[in-house]
């Protein structure tokens, strides 16, 4: 994996980090005095006096914890948001560790100067990160601490690799150029510098640090041989597999009993991000739960009275990598609505099949309301319980629907599917949902718990807007 920074500055990143916490101690220990002006805290003396030993307790305890989350990773945090992302949990969490130290230990240490000290030293680790990050960056805009690339391969795969690099700047990486053996690309393609027997020529005359081989599987032959010319030259040699035909999202190596395999079917969610979205759901879950359980239970009396039939309308979706489950939604239609479902089905100019449309004769009255409305999806709060959904992701799909898929809308199904997604905040019915596949391929591929935040706010205006639901 390509690395940001060096070992080097990884250990100059833990020296500065300790004289940040340091720091931050004897800051807050001198200016606690003017927390007292107000109102709420307790007056202390112009100056506290902490004990010794905290000084090198809290700065092992946070470093520990940062190396934990792999803060000093030059191999992760490539973008600003997973690196303060990365740092931000640790802070919490060893904030966490020294409160419980202190809480068993030094019990007078005064709370708010405790607290001045964790956003003191949060502030200094935040902001000469920031200023690194910065001056990178100008080294990079005037041409320095550049990588360079020598692509062997100028097909699909090596161009899709140049797309993806100069659309991550942050990573410092400038593309040479392609070596490849087809005369045509040679001569229409001037960014292709010869063939691959060139490979040494241009790694001396263009300084290349790192190569990168991206041939089809029909070249294994080619790629052996270029590889062993390779070996005694100072770079890093890398493969990308042709597979990418095959993988429902992205690969990944990893170790299967013991011997190392190409998983084609990795997770799109990192075990940190799996993590914060499963926590957010079960956080935002449980919090609204006391209000939506009486709002509940008044649309349950409204069904109850407006039409017979159940309650709740249990249907088989499709889920996160195929699995199926029974989704739950409030019944908005009459009994047995699915025998009527030739009253709507129709196709439309394009040839494609559309199952819903304005003014279903199947729906009830008060199933009208909850639709335009969308409270008739509350019961998925269940299914976010249970595991089975998210709050926001692509939305649970038919399996008869499904089995119609290509295998590039297959790739939707990669995250925990949601109560509602990039689609419903673009168009929701106004685009049927199996017509829709573009907009989650969106939110997979550009996935972050502010992006789940930002849905769920255009959620609420969607909604009371109105718009596209029937």
């Amino acid at each position: 994996m390509f690395r940001r920074f060096s070992s080097d500055f990884a250990i100059f990143s833990i020296f500065l980090d300790f004289i940040g916490i340091n720091a931050a101690l004897v800051l807050a220990s001198l200016l606690r005095g003017l927390l007292s002006l107000l109102s709420f805290v307790k007056d202390l003396p112009a100056q506290v006096q902490l004990p010794v030993e905290l000084y090198v307790i809290f700065p092992l305890v946070w470093l520990l914890v940062m190396l934990q989350f792999s803060v000093y990773d030059g191999r992760r945090n490539l973008r600003v948001v997973d690196e303060f992302g990365s740092l931000s949990m640790a802070a919490i969490l060893a904030a966490v560790s020294m409160a419980g130290i202190l809480y068993f230990t030094y019990r007078d240490v005064s709370r708010f100067l405790f607290l001045f000290f964790i956003i003191l030293a949060y502030a200094l680790m935040l902001g000469w990160r920031l200023t690194a990050r910065i001056a990178f960056r100008v080294n990079l805009d005037h041409g320095m601490q550049q990588h360079r690339v020598l692509i062997l391969g100028a097909g699909e795969i090596g161009r899709r690799l140049v797309e993806q690099i100069r659309a991550q700047p942050y990573l410092g990486l400038k593309v040479v150029g392609f070596l490849d053996d087809n005369p045509d690309k040679q001569a229409g393609m001037p960014e292709v510098l010869g063939p691959l027997d060139a490979a040494r020529t241009v790694i001396y005359q263009q300084r290349v640090e790192e190569v990168v081989v991206a041939l089809p599987l029909s070249a294994h032959r080619r790629l052996t041989q270029v590889v062993s010319v390779l070996q005694d030259l100072p770079v890093r040699v890398r493969v990308i597999p042709d597979f990418f035909s095959l993988t429902l999202h992205r690969a990944t190596f990893e170790e299967f009993a013991g011997i190392p395999m190409l998983d084609l079917r990795a997770p799109a969610l990192s075990e940190y991000q799996r993590m914060i979205k499963r926590a957010f759901d079960l956080l935002v879950t449980l919090l609204t739960m006391p209000f939506v359980l009486p709002v509940m239970a008044v649309i349950t009396l409204a069904i109850r009275f407006d039409s017979p039939g159940s309650i709740l309308f249990n249907a088989e979706r499709v889920g996160e990598n195929g699995r199926r489950f029974t989704m739950h939604k409030f019944r908005t239609m009459v009994a047995d609505a699915d025998k009527l479902q030739h009253l709507v089905e129709h196709i439309n100019q394009d040839g494609q099949v559309l199952f819903k449309r304005p003014n279903d004769p199947r729906v009830t009255r008060v199933g009208h309301f909850l639709r335009k409305t969308s409270l008739d999806e509350l019961p998925q709060l269940l299914n976010v319980l249970k595991g089975e959904m998210s709050l926001v992701g692509p939305r649970p799909e038919l399996p008869s629907l499904v089995e119609r898929y290509a295998l590039w809308q297959r790739k939707r199904f990669v995250v925990p599917q949601g109560m509602t997604g990039w689609w419903q905040v673009n168009g929701r019915s106004d685009k049927p949902m199996h017509l829709h596949t573009d907009e989650d391929l969106y939110y997979v591929q550009h996935y972050s718990i502010w992006l789940d935040l930002q849905i769920l706010a255009r959620t609420i205006w969607v909604v009371l807007r109105g718009k596209g639901a029937y």
